[in-house]
């Protein structure tokens, strides 16, 4: 029975993907504790920066830019 250009094209697909697979070393409990403070920081500063961007209130940017030095001093110490 022939096998149509999509099931082909899916198969290949597949292979590509479990050849080109790398392999991770395991993280530890305190590796994967540090990854995600520094991810979620990561996110907080992108959107304090964000924010940034569109503030007017000059209060408001003060904070804003005080919070980025935040985030950025948590960053620097997350080693």
């Amino acid at each position: 029975m022939a096998r149509g250009f999509d099931s082909k094209f899916v198969e290949a697909q597949q292979e590509e993907a479990t050849r080109t697979h790398t392999v991770r070393p395991a993280m530890t409990d305190e590796q994967r504790e540090v990854a995600g403070r520094r991810a979620t920081l990561e996110l907080a500063r992108v959107r304090a920066a964000g924010d940034l961007q569109s503030a007017t209130a000059p209060a408001y940017r003060r904070m804003l830019e005080q919070a980025l030095a935040a985030l950025d001093d948590q960053l620097a110490r997350l080693v």
